[in-house]
């Protein structure tokens, strides 16, 4: 079964576009050398703050792509233009 990492945070508005550029480019690093990213999906919920999920092939492969993100410099500088993170790690178990 896939496994996913959530996340949830706050944008500001102003730093919105700056940000999704950085995720994008944050993604295509990650699966340049993880290709076990299947998918990523950002969502916007009403209250204005996000969720960031983003599935992979095994725990395996998202346990080695986790170990990698020192070497990712993109992620700092993404993450740095969010605040009140938080991060759970999960199972999917059912998915239609």
């Amino acid at each position: 079964m896939s496994v996913v990492r959530s996340h949830r945070y706050s944008v500001a508005d102003a730093d919105r576009e700056e940000f999704l550029a950085r995720r994008s480019s944050l993604i295509a690093t990650v699966r340049e050398g993880h290709p076990g990213l299947t998918h990523a999906v950002l969502i916007q919920l009403e209250d204005g703050t996000y969720t960031d999920t983003w599935h992979w092939a095994s725990a395996e492969q998202m346990g080695a792509a986790f170990g990698a993100l020192p070497t990712f410099a993109q992620a700092p500088l993404t993450m740095a233009l969010t605040k009140d993170a938080t991060a759970l790690n999960g199972q999917v178990v059912d998915e239609r």
